[in-house]
């Protein structure tokens, strides 16, 4: 994202009508925060200078707190003047969350994961995070057994 040329022409554009503002915000999300974690969120609305955004749970929520500052300086250089002083979160289910990947069921387990690896990976709350990990510990143990090491972690091969 490009810091415009004249900081208030955002503010001029679209500062005319909270909507409009909104609208923008809206629609610099996903480059003040990327794509992924703009999928995981929803910009709900903008109270007196706070954007309120939606996240799925806490954990999300922590996440974005430590990010705050890079986010609000983000779309700052977009926005300007119409920029929100800072965010607000509230914990929900987003309405267009992430559904499996289709790349995510493409990928074969080419061994099962022990159960132990199992059983662990159900303390991810994401459930297409969840099987990418299952899919990828498959993977791994496949090409490097479990009885193997592993590159780095003092294999001979």
């Amino acid at each position: 994202m490009d810091r415009p040329r004249d900081p208030d022409l955002a503010a001029r554009l679209f500062g005319a009508k909270p909507e409009h503002t909104l609208a923008l915000l809206r629609a610099a999300w996903p480059g003040a925060v990327g794509d992924e974690l703009a999928r995981r969120t929803e910009v709900m609305a903008l109270d007196h200078g706070v954007l309120r955004i939606k996240v799925p749970d806490l954990r999300w929520q922590r996440t974005l707190v430590r990010m705050r500052g890079f986010i609000l300086s983000r779309l700052r250089r977009v926005a300007g003047q119409a920029a929100p002083r800072n965010l607000g979160f509230v914990t929900g289910e987003i309405k267009d969350a992430p559904r499996a990947a289709p790349w995510a069921e493409a990928i074969p387990a080419a061994a099962p994961a022990p159960k132990a690896v199992a059983d662990a990976a159900q303390a991810i709350p994401d459930a297409e995070l969840r099987a990418l990990f299952l899919a990828s510990a498959g993977q791994y143990l496949a090409r490097f057994g479990t009885g193997q090491t592993g590159p780095g972690r003092g294999s001979t091969g």
